[in-house]
């Protein structure tokens, strides 16, 4: 009962701390690493600072140009999907981001992207279900310049598949790290799975035309593959890991498939579908040259976020197109229920970005168990490496987990005022991400570049205008959880397994 008093009175005591703490300025400072966060003091300016999206300076509620931007945009976007669901009554998405106002609006402050900073282009494919799928190209506007290094970028370009995460994640949501990858030369798929975002919610099978399953099928997938499903009706319901494997798998299908090749499932009835990428042609065929895994040669790499980095988790081990993975909160290798079905075989370098927190902000003394599971107990500063990176070090195969201090599992979705994320997470992500996939699908960076201690972002503040800002890698990486690498450097294997001095 004392424990449980004293758990209370802290939880009573950060929220009170939290509408009381002035808004920090700039990065955070790195609070009693050794300690992890053992001074309430310091606990408590962790959680506030998992709060900087909204309330940090540059956050939502200080950039003056936000609220209006926002309120522009959730108009614009909202009357675009209902216009969209209108076209196509065959094809009903019942889901929050055609329901609630705002909610697959992403970051505002970027709106004016296509078509001055790159370029995208919405496509619409069924999935092997007869669902129909929407998405979005994203990719280098003809002769842009990469905004870092100054370099033109010329066609074929590497390809990228982004998966979102459950909970009804869409893809406005992950626009920050398509629209970031396109700058750089990269051509980028992101899509909605069955059931999320503008994706429709019921299955084809069996009728092409309208909404059909039969109830006393048997149940299809296999949860080796992690694609078990949960009922007879596949993707009902849309929470369930395998709408996020079979999403990737058949993104992919989509991704690669060409004029002469169309995709499998093209889809008929009153629908117009893409029965192959239209940007096809300006993709990157080059096989790697000197890949770290045998084999795998495409110049194509998958990127999930929650259920979909355990998908992506899954289908790196098996689909050969895949050269390389990134997996944001989290990386698995024995993914527990509901966001796996067993065990993951590493095969491919692996990027891990994770989490200090779930979806909630809870004090040290609520640490113990994963971050989408709190629970009564200290931290464990293991517990982000022993998700997925140990079993890919173990492989020797190139890996590394990232975790930003003060970080949610939202950091990766972009959504208003209203659900904690820390101020740095989302940009710190973007520039691992790019230097990861710069290495690994271009070959055109050493991995030396993932140990830098400085970054340089490119980050939107509103009316069409970018700012440069510089990341410091050591106070902005967790002070509770190690971040790691094993890497091959240059022909030599470099490892840390405490990149900030945790205490792993």
């Amino acid at each position: 009962m004392r424990d449980i008093r004293r758990i209370l009175g802290t939880l009573a005591l950060a929220l009170a701390t939290l509408l009381a703490v002035a808004p920090s300025h700039g990065a955070p400072g790195d609070p009693d690493p050794k300690g992890l966060l053992g001074d309430t003091e310091a606990d408590l300016a962790n959680m506030r600072a998992a709060y900087g999206r909204i309330l940090d300076r540059g956050g939502q509620l200080r950039n003056p140009a936000y609220l209006p931007a926002l309120v522009r945009e959730s108009s614009a976007v909202t009357v675009s999907q209902l216009l969209a669901q209108a076209a196509t009554p065959d094809r009903l998405a019942v889901t929050p981001a055609l329901l609630v106002p705002g909610w697959n609006v992403g970051n505002p402050l970027r709106a004016g992207w296509n078509g001055t900073r790159g370029r995208s282009q919405p496509v619409a494919f069924t999935n092997r279900f007869g669902a129909l799928l929407r998405g979005t190209l994203y990719g280098p506007l003809p002769g842009a310049k990469d905004p870092y290094t100054g370099k033109v970028l010329a066609a074929p370009y590497p390809g990228v598949v982004i998966t979102p995460g459950s909970v009804g994640g869409s893809q406005g949501m992950y626009q920050w790290l398509a629209q970031d990858l396109a700058e750089r030369g990269y051509l980028v798929l992101l899509y909605d799975v069955q059931g999320q975002g503008t994706s429709e919610t019921l299955p084809h099978t069996g009728d092409p035309v309208f909404p059909f399953c039969n109830p006393f099928a048997p149940v299809e997938g296999d949860p080796a593959l992690g694609t078990g499903q949960m009922t007879p009706c596949p993707g009902v319901p849309f929470q369930q890991l395998a709408n996020f494997t079979t999403g990737t798998v058949d993104a992919l299908d989509f991704f690669t498939s060409r004029p002469s090749a169309p995709y499998a499932n093209p889809g008929v009835g009153t629908t117009k579908v893409d029965a192959y990428n239209p940007w096809w042609q300006q993709w990157d065929r080059s096989p790697i040259e000197d890949p770290q895994t045998a084999g795998r040669t495409t110049r194509l790499a998958v990127i999930g976020h929650s259920m979909g980095a355990s998908a992506v988790s899954y289908v790196q081990a098996y689909d050969d197109r895949v050269a390389t993975v990134v997996a944001l909160d989290k990386l698995f290798a024995d993914a527990p229920a509901p966001v796996g079905q067993g065990h993951v075989d590493p095969v491919v370098p692996a990027l891990g970005i994770q989490s200090e927190y779930g979806f909630t902000v809870t004090p040290r003394q609520l640490s113990a168990g994963s971050s989408l599971v709190p629970a009564a107990g200290l931290p464990d500063p293991m517990r982000e490496r022993a998700s997925g990176f140990e079993a890919w070090r173990a492989e020797d195969l190139d890996t590394m987990v990232v975790v930003p201090r003060a970080s949610t599992h939202l950091e990766y979705t972009d959504i208003p005022l209203v659900l904690p994320a820390s101020r740095y997470g989302q940009a710190l992500s973007s520039v691992y991400t790019q230097a990861w996939l710069g290495h690994y699908l271009k070959g055109d960076t050493s991995a030396k570049a993932l140990l830098a201690e400085r970054f340089r972002y490119l980050e939107p503040v509103g009316r069409g205008r970018w700012a440069p800002i510089t990341l410091r890698r050591d106070p902005l990486l967790s002070a509770r959880y190690c971040s790691a690498y094993h890497l091959d450097v240059d022909g030599q294997v470099r490892t840390d397994l405490d990149v900030v001095d945790v205490g792993c």
